[in-house]
């Protein structure tokens, strides 16, 4: 069959959505500005949400105490050794809660991203509760000039899990803050990670009828993997019982049912998580990589004869 979005692929892939969007290849560049969180800082909690370890997935260059200058220029030279064809950039704000300071501090930060050269946008990563009208009207002025999209950690849309892991805000919250965004014509993308402890299978997918009718326009998924030096751990270690955790094999038999359900208009930017070995403290899936991984959900779909939204009901 010819795939249903006009590509090679079929899901609606992020790299075929840069293409589109941008005419050729964009890179982005993961930037530390030293930000924290409400539920670190005891504005909310103090500990973070039970499964974070941002340092797992830091690339070396990242560092708080660098200026967001040097950050960029380091993070330039470091992708142009892997990909030469890129001379377009976004700087990706990651760690913890990018848009959780004054906005006077925001505008100084993003702004002095924005003026690197060949930077053409921002990816800022952050919490439904850290967002307020004040901040998306700021951003959306800065829509009018360059590329800006919300990344929210929504994580799942049961209540339950989110007290359990410790994230201090509802999925009602995360709803609000999404479509607050959207309405501003901002992009918008949101973060979904299977395997917490507490919900089943069958609850994760059923979970993709609420997900799709979000307004988003990327959409990441990790597979919960237990990372080194966080509550989390501590609790695998003492009760593993109480944790299913996906197999490879498991895992994509998984997302392949759930992506048959989803919204086909997401942009699909990720399905699995990757993070170094050394951070794990339970069982991983080895070396494979995150192209391994989309190659392996392709070539199961075609033997499928599936795509994404191939069951989606609007």
């Amino acid at each position: 069959m010819n795939s249903p979005f006009g590509t090679k692929h079929r899901y609606n892939a992020y790299s075929d959505y840069f293409k589109r969007t941008f005419g050729e290849r964009v890179q982005k560049i993961t930037i530390d500005a030293g930000f924290t969180c409400p539920n670190r800082d005891g504005t909310l909690a103090r500990g973070g949400c039970t499964y974070c370890n941002n340092n797992a997935f830091n690339p070396s260059y990242c560092h708080p105490q660098k200026p967001v200058v040097q950050q960029v220029a380091e993070g330039i030279e470091f992708h142009k050794v892997r990909y030469r064809r890129a001379s377009r950039y976004l700087v990706y704000f990651q760690p913890y809660s990018n848009t959780y300071a004054p906005l006077e501090k925001l505008k100084s930060l993003y702004e002095e991203a924005l003026a690197q050269e060949g930077v053409t946008g921002l990816v800022i990563g952050t919490r439904p509760d850290c967002v307020d009208d004040e901040k998306l009207d700021y951003l959306q002025q800065l829509a009018e000039k360059y590329y800006i999209i919300i990344e929210f950690g929504v994580e799942s849309i049961y209540n339950q899990t989110l007290e359990r892991i410790n994230r201090q805000h509802t999925f009602e919250q995360s709803v609000e803050a999404i479509k607050a965004t959207a309405q501003r014509n901002l992009h918008v993308g949101a973060h979904f990670i299977f395997g917490l402890p507490g919900e089943t299978r069958q609850m994760m997918l059923d979970s993709v009828k609420t997900v799709s009718q979000l307004p988003l326009t990327t959409i990441k998924f990790h597979q919960l993997q237990i990372i080194t030096g966080t509550a989390m751990a501590a609790d695998y270690k003492k009760h593993p019982e109480n944790y299913s955790l996906f197999s490879f094999e498991e895992y994509l038999d998984f997302i392949i049912r759930y992506t048959e359900q989803l919204n086909p208009d997401f942009i699909i930017e990720r399905f699995a998580g990757e993070v170094p070995p050394r951070f794990l403290a339970g069982p991983g899936w080895g070396l494979i990589r995150n192209d391994q991984i989309n190659v392996a959900i392709e070539k199961e779909m075609e033997k499928r004869n599936t795509w994404q939204g191939k069951y989606y009901k609007p």
